[in-house]
This record gives structure tokens, sequence and C-alpha cells, in this order.
């Protein structure tokens, strides 16, 4: 059964399957017209931008005792095991990396998997989460629908990419990453540049089916957070 944080199944996506770790999707061909319908304008200067301003790294905001990178984790990888109870990840194996396609392990301490903001958090500044309050963009910073566990050293190459500038070298997976950031961006309500806007199209043309991921986290995380 699929829940908020996603069901394993769908992770690796092939175009017509929903978001990170293959989050519950609405009817066929809403990820383009979601796409069509994002406001359109400039990139904001990057001016105050810090990861303080989204709060502590990994934040339990959905209060399961569980941080939110290990909660991802979780999710994503097979093989899972614990250190210490039900929460910390010790060890699992990302099958199918969805941006490079190979098989990751991940070891605690040492490992080779990035829990992977779709729409970076510098570029959500940049369109719209800088004039939020800390509640909202602390809630976009932990939700499942804007966090899927990726290969190290492939996603580095992102940085804070939108899909103008940056798309998985997986050709295979990336009908379902455009379509996750059309959908975390249209629920914060965030903007896309015009270049922005025309690369989601020109992906989503390719898989004119591909549905739009929904679930995830509330957009105001609880009132004890807070951020710098």
């Amino acid at each position: 059964m699929c829940t908020l944080t996603g069901c394993k199944d769908d992770l690796a996506g092939s175009g017509t399957t929903g978001g990170p770790g293959g989050t519950p999707a609405a009817t066929g061909g809403a990820a383009l017209a979601a796409a069509e319908a994002l406001p359109v304008k400039g990139r904001a200067p990057k001016t105050g931008y810090t990861r303080e301003k989204f709060g502590t790294a990994w934040a339990d905001t959905d209060s399961n005792d569980c941080d939110t990178r290990d909660d991802i984790l979780k999710r994503d990888l097979e093989e899972v095991r614990f250190t210490g109870g039900k929460c910390k990840v010790s060890y699992g194996v990302l099958e199918s990396d969805p941006y490079s396609g190979k098989s990751v392990t991940y070891r605690r301490g040492r490992s080779q998997v990035d829990i992977d903001h779709v729409v970076a958090l510098s570029d959500a500044w940049q369109k719209g989460a800088k004039y939020w309050g800390a509640s909202k963009r602390i809630a976009l910073a932990n939700d499942p629908l804007n966090l899927v566990a990726v290969d190290a050293s492939t996603n580095r190459s992102k940085g804070d990419g939108d899909t103008a500038t940056w798309l998985p070298p997986n050709k295979a997976y990336r009908c379902t990453y455009v379509a996750a950031q059309v959908a975390v961006k249209r629920k914060y309500g965030l903007w896309v540049t015009g270049a922005e806007k025309s690369a989601m199209k020109k992906v989503l043309a390719t898989c004119p089916a591909q549905k739009l991921p929904t679930g995830g986290n509330p957009t105001n995380a609880p009132e004890r957070f807070r951020a710098g």
C-alpha cells in the first residue's frame, strides 16, 4: 500500500510513474498540464540564502521520532538494516539509483547515497521561498514529495540546477523527475523561469500521459521548529 512517504516499487520510474519514492499520482497527463500552469518570473537574486533559512537539516517535522533523512532512506532503500531501533539506517541498497541507473550501497558513516531535494533549496529561495515564513521553508526542506535517495557522486553535479540546467543522466527517469519538480513547485506556489518552463514542457512532451505526484507533508511545519 502507498503512504504519504511513497512506495519503493516505483522509485526508479520510467516516465509514467509517480514522483520520488513512487508517491501517489493523479490522472494521466496531469504533469504536463500542471507545468503549463506554473507562473513565470525571472530568477530573483540569491542574496540572503543560507541552508539555515530552511531550518535544521532533517528535522522530524512529521513527529514520528525519526529524522527526515532516515525516513527517506527507509522508504527508498532495499535490504535495510538498523542500528539501535528502527530509525537509524545503518545499511541498505539503492538497487536502481534514479539518477544514474546503477546499484549503490549505503553504509552509515561512509555513505555513497545522498538525499536530494528535487527542487533545490537555493532554487526555491530565488523563486519565491525568500518571501515565506520559516515554517513553510522548513516544511519544503523536509517534505517527502521533494526528497529522493540518489547516488551521491551523480547528485553533486546537479548543484542548485533547475530543469533548464540539469537533468538526471538516466534518461528513463527524466519524466518522473520533472513531474516531481512540477508537483513541488505547484504545491508550494513557487514560480519558474521561462527557460525552465520550456525545458519542463520539452521533457514532458515525450511522455504526455505522465502523472503528477501528490502527497507529502503539510506546507507548514509544526510551530516548535525554528529557522535561522
